[in-house]
């Protein structure tokens, strides 16, 4: 299994793609893993002529958990978040963000087109802020500035997110059940899977490696990350914001604020978008990554390959044509 080490830690992950290509790098939001990308949107990437890496984040899926660390209880973790206060963590947001550029390093990728979802949206904001010059262009789906006067989410998505499967007795079903019942409360109403589409999803995540615990300490990173405003201000990288008109976890304000806080962001809002990665909108998710990575470098037909390695193979095959060979 490919498995990079990092930081101290190992990462595993997975390569679409011409390798000589310019890479884009998929960070997938909490809890989540890297099969929860739709594979119509690394078909879309990889056709536009791109070579696509999308990893399992520390503390998810293949990678490297955090175990060791107790988790507070839900009331003081509530009470951090409101106040703006940071709290312990074993990491936050900025090590995720060096986990990234880690992996870069790892896969020989000098620099990347960067795009995340939710929490991976606000990782992909960190890289591009303290990694400027190892990112081609930024995609934020769903996140948030970390602005403590933006709106809250609804009550009782909120209190969902946070509430842990019980240890004991339960088994892979009932964790199943409640990743359905989670996804329900984040659908995108204008794209809802089926209840069937929804529990084959979670039964691979169970199977691979999903942990409630684990969920809740990268939520504790984001909690603990605060206020990234002023870090926004210095990205200089063709910006694509993207965010749904029905997100009930993320309000739309949020990523309109993340939006304003980029110089020269475009933003773009998706009606009947909720807070996830349905199939039917791998197209929409498609085209504002492609839309960010054109404003960098143009159509990739025209090919810059992303490594000394790949552009000394594209030269020898022009030398190669030019011969005759």
């Amino acid at each position: 299994m490919p498995h990079a080490d990092v930081n101290g830690l190992q990462l595993y992950y997975e390569t679409h793609g011409d390798p000589r290509r310019e890479a884009i790098i998929l960070i997938m939001g909490l809890g989540g893993q890297l099969i929860d990308w739709p594979e119509a949107l690394i078909d879309r990437l990889t056709q536009a002529g791109y070579r696509v890496i999308r990893f399992d984040n520390r503390d998810a899926g293949l990678s490297t958990k955090f175990d060791g660390f107790r988790l507070p209880d839900v009331t003081a973790l509530w009470g951090q978040m409101m106040s703006g206060r940071p709290s312990f963590t074993p990491y936050t947001l900025d090590d995720m963000a060096a986990d990234t550029v880690g992996l870069m390093d790892a896969l020989g990728i000098e620099r990347a087109h960067v795009a995340g979802v939710s929490l991976g949206g606000m990782i992909a904001q960190a890289v591009a802020a303290h990694y400027p010059a190892r990112v081609l262009s930024l995609t934020a789906i769903m996140s948030t500035s970390g602005n403590p006067r933006l709106p809250p989410g609804k009550p009782d998505v909120l209190s969902a997110l946070t509430t842990p499967v019980s240890s004991g007795a339960v088994g892979d079903q009932a964790i199943v059940e409640q990743i359905v019942w989670l996804q329900k409360l984040l659908a995108s109403p204008g794209y809802r899977q089926d209840d069937e589409e929804l529990r084959a999803q979670a039964r691979a995540d169970v199977a691979r490696g999903y942990d409630m615990r684990a969920l809740m300490r990268q939520f504790m990173a984001s909690v603990a990350s605060g206020d990234r405003r002023a870090a926004l201000k210095r990205i200089t990288a063709p910006t694509v914001v993207m965010h749904g008109e029905d997100d009930p976890l993320v309000p739309i304000a949020a990523g309109r604020d993340v939006a304003e806080n980029i110089p020269g962001a475009a933003f773009r809002s998706v009606p009947g978008m909720g807070h996830d990665v349905p199939p039917a909108l791998a197209g929409t998710f498609a085209d504002a990554i492609l839309a960010a990575a054109r404003r960098a470098s143009g159509p990739a037909a025209k090919g810059k390959p992303a490594t000394l390695i790949g552009e000394m193979e594209e030269a020898a095959t022009r030398f190669r044509r030019w011969l005759g060979m």
